[in-house]
């Protein structure tokens, strides 16, 4: 069974992470894949969640996905 696509358009990978924005406090936050899909979140696979980036001002906030993805 495949497991879910990363939310970027036109990637085809698995998802790894999921993506969670927080505008109160302008800030992104990455964890871990969440067991099932969130509306307002995105899933992302290793490439993605690797290269994330936030605007100017946002704080991103990693959660221990870098040692899942061998980083």
């Amino acid at each position: 069974m495949p497991g879910r696509p990363c939310s970027k358009v036109a990637c085809g990978a698995d998802a790894v992470a999921t993506l969670t924005y927080d505008y109160a406090d302008a800030m992104a936050v990455l964890g871990p894949l969440s067991i099932r899909h969130e509306p307002h979140s995105y899933d992302l696979c290793a490439r993605h969640a690797e290269r994330l980036s936030a605007p100017l001002g946002w704080q991103v906030v990693r959660h221990s996905v870098m040692d899942q993805l061998g980083a």
